[in-house]
């Protein structure tokens, strides 16, 4: 099967329907292409206390507020997807799933998308594929050596999982705050992070960290001095069940270890912890391999881009990854505006003949 299209979306999760929508308002043909077998994105994936940073009116795609949930200030995983596949009904997106992209090559004139289900054609492509498929475990000594369970926080559901058991979690930002706070009360946990656990005000939620990261990026593109953006916050978000494990004072962060031995992990000064299982709540990388036939791959395997736009290919535009692909583009609440940018410069692009 052979198609043709103007713009091709790579990816149906909220990055890929923010870009449907504004794909839409332009008045341009477009198909989403998602390799997942329902809708909802990565969110379908996530452990079951996985809690948003804000409130659900400030954690909405453009043009459909997200409702609340009852009894929740801050909505759960389940929430979001449920309003994901609604978000996809009521504007009738185009998605087709599920169907993997395998590579997108540089037809001369077109780009030519090869999936496990046919052949797409199309004069720009939006990659959102985000970063959750790419889970990041550093390079520690030891860690083949360890007899126990390692997961990362992608393979991460239920507390209950690990009851009475001896669990050491690695990582001192959101998911290792959340996921050692899920695991206070009935195991034998060791929190261990790099640096000690800079916790945001109790007040601070996901709308504080959109204004700042939007402030930083404003501030760069005008050549005024770096704000430091959220890091310049703090790395945690106080989300309830973080706030309180730590005020009941079990979220106490270690610092590092330096290795891992066949039962636990050894810390520098020769202390050792005994452990059934480590979980890596280390981060991700973006998720890119289909793009590697057009050789775009810059720093840290990231594609150079100016906004969206990638710098060398300007029919590829990449949405969602972080802040280097738009202010907090990584959230619900900020992906919206860098859709509405790619969407606009796309728009432009083919008017013009590109």
């Amino acid at each position: 099967m052979t198609e043709r299209t103007d713009v091709v979306v790579i990816g149906g999760g909220q990055a890929g329907l923010a870009a449907g929508y504004h794909l839409r308002r332009q008045g341009l043909d477009f198909v989403v292409l998602d390799a997942q077998a329902v809708p909802g994105g990565a969110w379908q994936h996530t452990w079951n206390s996985l809690r948003l940073f804000s409130p659900a009116a400030f954690s909405s795609l453009p043009g459909r507020l997200m409702p609340t949930q009852p009894g929740e200030e801050y909505p759960d995983a389940g929430h979001v997807v449920a309003y994901l596949s609604d978000y996809e009904k009521r504007y009738d997106l185009p998605v087709l799933r599920p169907v993997r992209v395998l590579g997108v090559h540089d037809d001369g004139r077109l780009l030519r998308v090869e999936t496990d289900s046919g052949t797409w054609h199309a004069r720009a492509v939006i990659s959102a594929t985000g970063t959750w498929w790419r889970p990041f475990l550093p390079a520690v000594p030891g860690r083949g050596d360890f007899e126990g369970r390692q997961l990362h926080t992608v393979s991460y559901r239920k507390p209950q999982d690990f009851t009475g058991g001896r669990v050491i979690v690695v990582g001192g930002c959101n998911s290792g705050a959340q996921i050692a706070a899920d695991l206070a009360h009935d195991t034998e946990l060791t929190w261990v992070t790099r640096r000690p656990p800079r916790f945001l005000a109790d007040d601070i939620d996901g709308r504080a960290l959109f204004d700042a990261a939007t402030a930083r990026r404003r501030a760069l593109d005008e050549g005024r001095t770096d704000t430091g953006g959220v890091a310049s916050l703090g790395d945690i978000v106080a989300v309830p069940p973080v706030r309180e494990a730590r005020d009941a004072g079990r979220l106490k962060a270690s610092p590092m270890f330096v290795r891992l031995h066949r039962d636990g992990v050894v810390w520098a000064d020769g202390t050792r912890a005994f452990a059934d299982v480590v979980i890596w709540c280390t981060g991700f990388r973006p998720a890119l391999s289909h793009l590697s036939p057009l050789g775009l791959r810059g720093p840290r395997g990231r594609i150079p881009t100016r906004g969206t736009r990638s710098v060398q290919e300007p029919r590829l535009h990449l949405l969602g990854y972080g802040d280097w692909t738009g202010p907090a583009s990584a959230t619900l609440i900020g992906v919206g505006r860098p859709a509405r940018d790619a969407a606009r410069e796309i728009a432009g692009l083919l008017a013009a003949g590109g």
